[in-house]
């Protein structure tokens, strides 16, 4: 690469290396994983030089490949949160949360809507802050107690509650908008 593009790539980590570490550490909760996906948004900066497509704006580049990344990296983990981990429906009854989803054998629209709900979910977990997503994932997802929870990690279980009801409103909030897009169209 020629000097000039080292020095941009050197200034660009320089300038916005610390902000998107926090960016990310924001959105990942596994300090591996936020490493990985800062190295890979520099990987995609440095190839991007590489093949000659010029970024005019670096800085909001960077942030808009990381949160792709992030989000790549939730899809990545969807095989690992159970679809089939037992939720509460409106009524209070126990459903799996694969069967609130529309069924992907219905028909090309359900797959498309149930791909939609899945893609929105992930990026609403991904926006929530660390502490309140981790504790929903473990507990409505995972299905580890609350008890184990403040166990492993010494926090009380009155503040994992209060973390687990900020991300559920949070979440309903979110996602309402497209609730009602599916339940009225």
């Amino acid at each position: 690469m020629p000097i000039d593009v080292d020095n941009q790539i050197s200034e660009a980590a320089r300038r916005e290396g610390s902000q998107l570490r926090n960016f990310i550490r924001r959105r990942v909760a596994n300090p591996d994983d936020v490493e990985d996906v800062l190295q890979d948004v520099f990987s995609e900066l440095v190839e991007s030089f590489q093949l000659v497509r010029p970024i005019e704006h670096i800085g909001p580049w960077l942030f808009r490949v990381a949160r792709n990344r992030i989000i790549d990296l939730y899809r990545k983990r969807r095989p690992e949160v159970s679809a089939n981990a037992p939720v509460d429906d409106e009524e209070g009854s126990e459903v799996e949360f694969q069967d609130l989803l529309p069924s992907p054998d219905v028909g090309p629209e359900a797959a498309l809507a149930r791909e939609a709900l899945i893609d929105e979910l992930d990026t609403a977990l991904a926006e929530l802050p660390r502490e309140q997503r981790e504790v929903f994932i473990a507990n409505e997802l995972e299905g580890r107690s609350f008890a184990d929870l403040s166990k492993e990690s010494g926090v009380k279980i009155n503040t994992l509650l209060s973390r687990k009801r900020y991300a559920v409103l949070s979440l309903r909030e979110r996602l309402r908008g497209l609730y009602d897009e599916f339940t009225k169209g």
